[in-house]
């Protein structure tokens, strides 16, 4: 059984989501002076920090779990997408100071359970004992 092109489009799409959320986390600070001159204020609003990042947990497990019953029932990338998501969505835990390193961990904790779950899924497609794994 080939990997099927939907299931390499789920895992990009929340390779994408993720990386997007870090990029827009990590450029706010930057972009906070130039916002009100634009009238999106509502980007550096805690309530839209959290809709992107559950959109992308969301979308996450989508890919996860598909690719977890699919193909290759594997857990860890499944760990790897929650830690990520719970180190991102408490990125203030260590102080703001820390801010821009618990993004970055959080960020590559998902991003990483992504490329991760894309590999075992082409690796066990290529087997004939995926059942026993």
């Amino acid at each position: 059984m080939a990997l099927s092109s939907k299931k390499s489009i789920k895992d990009r799409l929340g390779i994408w989501a993720s990386s997007l959320c870090a990029l827009h986390c990590l450029l706010l600070p930057i972009l906070i002076p130039v916002l009100p001159f634009v009238s999106a204020s509502f980007f550096a609003q805690d309530w839209f920090e959290k809709t992107i990042l559950s959109l992308s947990m969301i979308i996450g497990f989508w890919a996860l779990l598909s690719g977890f019953y699919r193909y290759h029932r594997q857990l860890y990338p499944l760990y790897s997408l929650l830690l990520g998501g719970l180190i991102y969505w408490n990125k203030d835990m260590f102080g703001e100071a820390y801010e821009p390193f618990t993004i970055a961990v959080g960020a590559m904790l998902i991003v990483a359970a992504h490329i991760t779950n894309i590999n075992l899924c082409k690796n066990c497609s290529d087997c004939q004992s995926c059942e026993t794994n």
